[in-house]
């Protein structure tokens, strides 16, 4: 079974046991966190459910295993013949979670 969830304006696929790294959440290493806006489940027995725009009482559950930073990433802003030049650097933090369970 699978769902589709959105978090931090973004959209994963998740399936149980799944490691995915998501935009920063403010939850200690080790616990629980529930997703409650599921956009589409399916995998199971039948069509998938789409939701309008959410799923009714779907949830995926998972388990906080890390904090960290992304690698850098680097802008470069330049103007043409006139010495503007603009060096800047950005690390998004992320959430590293393993999906426990869907919940439909």
């Amino acid at each position: 079974m699978y769902a589709v969830f959105e978090s931090g304006g973004k959209q994963f696929r998740a399936e149980p046991g799944l490691r995915l790294r998501i935009p920063a959440l403010a939850a200690e290493e080790g616990s629980t966190v529930t997703f409650d806006r599921v956009l589409m489940t399916g995998g199971g027995d039948g069509e998938p459910e789409v939701g309008t725009p959410t799923v009714e009482g779907a949830a995926v559950r998972a388990e906080v295993l890390a904090h960290g930073k992304d690698r850098k990433l680097i802008i470069f802003k330049r103007k043409r013949r006139k010495g503007y030049r603009k060096k800047q650097g950005h690390r998004q933090k992320f959430t590293e979670v393993r999906i426990d369970e869907i919940v439909t």
